[in-house]
């Protein structure tokens, strides 16, 4: 490890003297781009993250928002925690553990605010399908996000997977997690008073993980999968799960002041955060870490990214119950030290190691000044394809295929919340009467009357981005909140993951620019607040830097859980609801999945100007009587959207009076296709917000057929199925 020269003139100036090794160390991972986000943390003020809806903001470990009530609307005491992260280097050197452990960091996240886990999502994104390391790293993603979220009972009902050919050195690992507390259970990472004791509970400290956050503020090299191996923590699901319940204990019987899960620069980073966001210090004594192997040093004692941990702020009468509830679920309990006023010092061997001011170390680093390029504007490259063919090669893409082989490996009914699970535009999760979550409600079983339905969607399109930045982060926002409001739902709140290459290249910070402009700007116009995130750069590898990938997860409420179904019925008209080429727009295929698969640019379609009107109305339409299905019309186009509606029935469409492939396969978000038994409803509903087109019925006959001036397509259920079904192995 080692500080820049800039860096370290700053940390003498400040310090009076040269920092201590353990120091310098604690220095260089707190003032990573991991940790301080110096060349993004100047355009994230872009993000509105305020409203009656939001308690917690970003800043904290997670973000808390009030869920509305059911009765009245307004924010009330049942309240939801949002977080994301990103595990993004770890998972290409290690995917298993690199995948698994993400998992673990984001649930501890939940529990430092007070709230039991309900619900997780990840968004995934690898390099071509047809190469074998990216479907050996998918795999093992997969199995270590299985592993650990079915062992710690918490279910995974949505996300994303997407392909790219720019991901083949540097996959996307983005895991966000959604918690569920009542407000007098709320915990922050804000020490509170001076004399209160510093906890550490969870697994031994060892040396895994060890400068885990200056590993994720480096470009990938072509040797990380043996050199930065060290770098990689190892998880424990089965402590976790242990964790998971004490916390609940812990948080029950009112022993926790405030907590800090043990992420990024280990101890350090977390002990040292929580003191100065109280504006304390603290006194810790290293050698009172529990520990797992023997001769540990300070550095390895205070960096060590050790998994499973957690560190809280406990009163002194309250220290023994604390250790006894630890015991309880054998886990390790060490009192290390406690809050106090003045300096952040660690003492190891009776030695002072580590004697600096906290908020130094937590908001001293300098922020970057980086140059940026805009991308250029493309030209219009059209191929020519035959209409068959273009819809063969796109249905059975692995972006748009279905994902099932992927999800089936996770438990999504465990915690018996989960409405809609994966394979859905949205999930949907029952938020039950007083939003009591206690460890016997979870072992049991026990099911109470739901007032409200929790949608969540969350995943980006790198071939938007990568087409345009700014436009494609903008249609990311709107396809998220569509998929919300297929399901009957009002968005309520978002965090997002915003993942670009190395920032000190202009042309890879003006894309990073553009996604973050355009994700702010969306959201703003949809009225959702950012309440929290992640930002991970330098995902830059031999390969080259990653497209922009701006991750959103975003939730939103709706009455009840019942949802219009994806697949169609088969007893009603068919109605398109915002197609640009029927609106007399010229259709712009910029982005599309065709143009990916079979070369050509175009310029990116823009998202309509009345967005958030779309949405409101489409949530309404979707709880009304006469809708019998709603599904989002994205990745793929309208092609996909029909392909994946069929199934226990099939549809007749008329697509003539327009350019088929433009209709079949442009992407613009903000569409949707509508299955309802009152199709001059949903025109007059829409009117003056978007053209609404009959383009057909749902029959019982279990076939696809497309009329268009270019020729027609007629396939049947099992042949979509056989198309759609693609499984990694298949390839070996």
């Amino acid at each position: 490890m080692s500080l820049s020269d800039s860096d370290y003139e700053i940390i003498t100036t400040e310090l009076g003297r040269e920092p201590t090794r353990a120091e310098a160390a604690l220095f260089e991972n707190l003032w990573s781009e991991h940790c301080a986000y110096r060349s993004s943390r100047p355009l994230l003020s872009a993000f509105e993250s305020e409203g009656e809806q939001v308690v917690i903001g970003p800043g904290d470990d997670a973000a808390v928002v009030s869920l509305p009530d059911p009765e009245t609307g307004e924010p009330s005491e049942t309240y939801i925690t949002l977080g994301i992260e990103s595990h993004n280097h770890p998972s290409y050197v290690d995917p298993y553990d690199g995948a698994a452990t993400g998992v673990g960091g984001i649930v501890r996240d939940t529990l430092s605010m007070g709230a039991y886990p309900i619900a997780l999502t990840d968004s995934l994104y690898f390099g071509g399908f047809d190469r074998e390391h990216s479907r050996y790293l998918l795999e093992g993603v997969v199995e270590g996000i299985a592993d650990y979220g079915n062992a710690i009972g918490v279910p995974t009902v949505g996300g994303s997977l997407a392909f790219h050919p720019d991901y083949e050195g540097n996959p996307l690992v983005n895991v966000a997690c959604v918690g569920l507390l009542d407000a007098e259970r709320l915990v922050t990472a804000e020490a509170q008073e001076a004399g209160n004791a510093l906890v550490l509970v969870g697994n031994a400290t060892g040396r895994d993980g060890l400068g885990g956050a200056s590993f994720a503020s480096e470009d990938l090299a072509e040797d990380a999968e043996t050199e930065d191996r060290p770098a990689v923590q190892v998880g424990d699901p089965y402590t976790e799960k242990l964790l998971i319940e004490a916390n609940e204990a812990l948080i029950d019987e009112g022993l926790i002041e405030s907590a800090r899960d043990l992420g990024a620069a280990g101890l350090g980073g977390a002990s040292s955060e929580l003191v100065a966001k109280g504006g304390f210090g603290a006194r810790i004594d290293l050698e009172r870490v529990h520990q797992r192997e023997p001769n540990m040093n300070a550095m390895e004692i205070l960096l060590a990214e050790s998994q499973e941990r957690m560190c809280y702020e406990v009163r002194p009468e309250n220290v023994e119950r604390v250790r006894t509830i630890a015991e309880r679920f054998e886990l390790g309990c060490s009192v290390i030290g406690d809050v106090s006023h003045g300096t952040y010092t660690c003492t190891f061997n009776s030695e002072t190691v580590v004697d600096v001011s906290p908020d130094l170390l937590a908001e001293g680093a300098p922020m970057n000044d980086l140059d940026h390029a805009d991308p250029a504007e493309p030209e219009r490259d059209l191929p020519d394809v035959g209409l068959e063919a273009a819809f063969e090669e796109v249905v059975k893409s692995p972006n748009t295929a279905s994902k099932e082989w992927v999800y089936r490996q996770y438990d999504h009914e465990v915690g018996t919340r989960t409405a809609t699970g994966p394979g859905d535009d949205a999930a949907i999760l029952a938020i039950r009467e007083n939003a009591e979550q206690r460890s016997a409600e979870h072992a049991i079983g026990e099911s109470r009357e739901c007032d409200t339905g929790l949608a969540i969607s969350a995943g980006a399109d790198p071939n938007w981005t990568a087409a345009d930045p700014y436009e494609g982060a903008r249609a990311t926002a709107v396809e998220n909140a569509t998929n919300l409001a297929a399901k009957g739902a009002i968005p309520l709140a978002a965090v997002d993951c915003l993942n670009g290459g190395n920032p000190e290249k202009p042309e890879v910070y003006g894309g990073f620019r553009g996604i973050v402009s355009g994700l702010a700007d969306m959201c703003s116009d949809l009225s959702i607040p950012v309440v929290g995130g992640n930002v991970s750069l330098y995902n830059d590898s031999a390969a080259g830097p990653i497209p922009p990938t701006p991750t959103l997860a975003m939730v939103g409420t709706c009455e009840g859980y019942d949802a219009p179904p994806t697949r169609l019925v088969g007893e009603g008209a068919l109605v398109v609801v915002d197609d640009p080429v029927l609106a007399g727009e010229e259709s712009e295929l910029g982005g599309s999945e065709l143009l990916a698969l079979l070369g050509g640019s175009d310029r990116f379609p823009t998202v309509a100007e009345n967005a958030a009107e779309f949405v409101t109305t489409l949530a309404a339409v979707a709880n009304s009587d006469e809708t019998l299905a709603v599904h989002d019309v994205s990745h793929g186009g309208l092609a996909v959207a029909l392909a994946e509606m069929i199934g226990k029935a099939g549809a007749r469409v008329d697509l003539t009076g327009g350019p088929a492939i433009a209709r079949l396969f442009n992407e613009q978000a903000g569409r949707a296709v509508i299955e309802t038994t009152d199709p001059e409803t949903v025109r007059e509903r829409f009117d003056g917000i978007a053209p609404v087109t009959e383009i057909g019925e749902s029959i019982s006959e279990r076939t696809l057929t497309i009329e268009t001036d270019d020729g027609r397509i007629s396939v049947s259920v099992s042949e979509i199925a056989e198309l759609r079904s693609i499984l990694p192995r298949e390839l070996d």
